[in-house]
C-alpha cells in the first residue's frame, strides 16, 4: 500500500467482502436466550453429513472439498442445465444443504419483508419454499457494501443455526422453522463495531455451538449449548493478546489498549492433531487454538497486519499437523507445525507475498496450495503454492485461455465472443472462490464467471466456463455443491445448476 493512501480508500469497493462467516454470542453473566419451545423438549444432535450433503459453511469437511464423484467434466459456452432460479434478497451468506432442504439467510429490499433478514427453506431440488422465518434488521454497512446477513447457516437433523450481519444468533427447528431460541450478541456482549457486520460463521463441535463473538474484555470466542443457548465458557481477549510478540518494528510486544476489535471474518475450525482437538480461531490479532471442552489456550500466534484497517478473512487450512494462514494487506502466509504436546508449534516458514488470500479459503491438495491471492480485484491471480517451502507454482489472472477468443464491446463494456457474438464470460477470474469435487476445481470469479480448472500443480489448465446473468458482481460466495447440483448466488439471485454426468458421458 502506498503511503498516500487514505483509510477510506483501504476501504474502498474492492475492500473485502467478508469472508462469508459468523461471530457470536454471549457471556456467562448475561441473560438467559429467548426460547420458542420448552428446552427440555429438545437435545442437539452433531451434523449428519452424508455425501451429496453440503450442511454448512465451506461444505462437509468444512474446507470446500467434498467427496462427490459422478459430476460433468466440462460443459457448452451456454454452461450447465439451468435447473432453477430464484429471486432473494441481498446478502453475502453462501446456502447450505441438507438432504432436500436448502437454507438461505438474506435481506430483502422491497416487499412484505422489507427491513427484515429472512432464513429461507426451499426444497434443493425445485427451489420451492417450505418455511420462512423473518426478524427485524436495521444493519446498514459502513463503508456502503450491502446490508445483507455474511454468515452461511448451520445445519443439523434437528435444527437451522443462522447468525445475522447485526449479530443476531437463531436457532430454528429445520422441519418446520419454528424458533428454539435465539440470542442477540450484540446487545449482550460488550462487542466494538466491526468494519462490515458480523462476518464469522460458527461452528458445532459435539452440543457446543462455538461462536466468533469478539466480545470484551475476553469474549472474542464463545461457546453455547446447541440445543438451549446456554453460554458454556467464553474466553480470549486482552489476557491473551497483551504483551504478546509481534514481529513489528514499531511494536514488537503489544501493548492492550482496551477498544480492540477482537473478531474477524475468518470461520474457526475444530481438528484433531496428534490425538488432541484444537478449536483453531484466526482472530483479528492472529491464531488461537482452545481446548473445544472448556476453551482453555493451547496456543497463540501473532497474525495480522500493520494496517488498521485490514482484516483476517480466510479460514485456516489443516494438513496433518500443520496449520496454513493467509491474509491481505501485506500480510501473507505462514506454515505453522504443532508440537506433539498440543501446546506449542514451530514456524516452518513465512512469506509476504507468495499467497495473500483476502476471503476465499485456500484448498490443499497432495502438497500443493491451490487459492486467490491479492487485496484488489485488479491484480488478484488465482495460484499454486507447493505446501513445503511456500514456493509459487504457478498463477493466472484467469485471462490466458479466452486471450484470443473474445473481445469487449465498446459501447457495453461486455466482453463477446468472438465467434458467435455472444457475451462471454468475464475474462479475469479476480478475487474469485473455488470449490475441489470429483478431481476437478469449479471456479467461481467475482464477475460470474464459471469455470472448470484440473487440479495440477505443474500448470495452470482450464477447461471451460460460462456464466448467467442472474450471478454477477459482486459474486463473492463461494459455490455449493450437493447431491450433484451446484448452487451460486449473487446480491439478487440464487441459482441451481446440474452438474451430473449425463450416461453418455459415462460410456465415454
Amino acid at each position: 500500500m502506498k503511503a498516500t493512501d487514505s483509510p477510506m480508500n483501504h476501504l474502498n469497493r474492492n475492500f473485502c467482502s467478508i469472508c462469508l462467516g459468523f461471530i457470536l454470542l454471549l457471556n456467562l453473566s448475561l441473560p438467559t436466550p429467548q426460547t420458542g419451545v420448552p428446552a427440555t423438549s429438545l437435545f442437539a444432535q452433531p451434523p449428519a453429513v452424508k455425501t451429496g450433503d453440503w450442511p454448512y459453511f465451506l461444505g462437509p469437511e468444512q474446507t470446500g472439498i467434498s467427496a462427490e464423484t459422478g459430476l460433468i467434466d466440462s460443459f457448452p459456452q451456454s454452461g450447465p442445465p439451468l435447473l432453477w432460479e430464484k429471486r432473494i434478497g441481498t446478502g453475502y451468506s453462501a446456502p447450505s444443504v441438507l438432504g432436500n432442504r436448502l437454507v438461505i439467510h438474506h435481506r430483502p429490499e422491497k416487499g412484505e419483508d422489507e427491513g427484515k433478514e429472512v432464513i429461507e427453506c426451499l426444497t434443493a431440488d425445485t427451489g420451492k419454499e417450505i418455511w420462512k422465518y423473518a426478524y427485524d434488521s436495521d444493519f446498514r454497512d459502513p463503508y456502503g457494501y450491502n446490508n445483507g446477513p455474511r454468515c452461511s447457516p448451520l445445519l443439523t437433523e434437528q435444527f437451522c443455526f443462522t447468525f445475522g450481519a447485526q449479530g443476531k444468533l437463531y436457532c430454528l427447528n429445520i422441519k418446520d422453522g419454528t424458533l428454539v431460541w435465539h440470542r442477540d450478541c450484540l446487545e449482550e456482549f460488550d462487542v466494538p463495531p466491526g468494519f462490515f457486520g458480523v462476518g464469522a460463521t460458527p461452528i458445532l463441535e459435539g452440543n457446543k455451538l462455538i461462536v466468533m463473538v469478539g466480545g470484551k474484555p475476553d469474549s472474542g470466542m464463545v461457546a453455547f449449548d446447541a440445543k438451549t443457548g446456554k453460554t458454556l465458557w467464553h474466553n480470549v481477549g486482552k489476557d491473551v493478546w497483551n504483551g504478546t510478540s509481534t514481529g513489528w518494528e514499531r511494536m514488537p510486544v503489544y501493548k492492550w489498549r482496551g477498544n480492540e476489535k477482537l473478531s474477524s471474518y475468518s470461520s474457526p475450525i475444530a481438528v484433531t492433531i496428534h490425538g488432541k482437538r484444537h478449536l483453531l480461531c484466526l482472530m483479528r490479532q492472529g491464531l488461537v487454538s482452545l481446548d473445544p471442552e472448556d476453551g482453555s489456550l493451547n496456543f497463540k500466534y501473532w497474525f495480522r497486519s500493520m494496517i488498521n484497517d485490514s482484516v483476517n478473512a480466510a479460514r485456516p487450512v489443516v494438513i496433518d499437523d500443520k496449520i496454513f494462514l493467509s491474509a491481505a494487506y501485506q500480510v501473507g502466509s505462514a506454515l505453522l507445525q504443532v508440537e506433539p504436546n498440543g501446546k506449542s508449534y514451530k514456524e516452518l516458514w513465512r512469506d509476504p507475498t507468495n499467497m495473500l488470500t483476502h476471503w476465499s479459503t485456500t484448498i490443499h491438495h497432495d502438497g500443493y496450495l491451490y487459492g486467490f491471492s491479492g487485496r484488489h480485484e485488479r491484480g488478484a491471480t488465482m495460484r499454486c503454492v507447493r505446501l513445503s517451502d511456500g514456493k509459487v507454482m504457478w498463477e493466472t489472472d484467469g485471462t490466458a485461455p479466452v486471450i484470443d477468443k473474445v473481445k469487449r464491446n465498446s459501447l457495453t463494456g461486455q466482453f463477446q465472443w468472438i465467434d458467435s457474438g455472444k457475451t462471454a464470460p468475464w475474462p479475469f477470474y479476480g478475487r474469485g472462490s473455488a470449490i475441489l469435487a470429483d478431481n476437478k476445481f469449479i471456479v467461481l470469479g467475482e464477475k460470474g464467471t464459471l469455470a472448470i480448472v484440473k487440479v495440477d500443480p505443474k500448470e495452470f489448465h482450464e477447461v471451460c466456463r460460462t456464466s448467467f446473468p442472474q450471478i454477477n458482481y459482486p459474486a463473492w460466495a463461494a459455490p455449493v455443491l450437493a447431491h450433484k447440483k451446484l448452487y451460486l448466488r449473487s446480491e439478487s439471485h440464487l441459482i441451481c445448476l446440474d452438474f451430473a454426468k449425463q450416461q453418455s458421458e459415462k460410456k465415454k
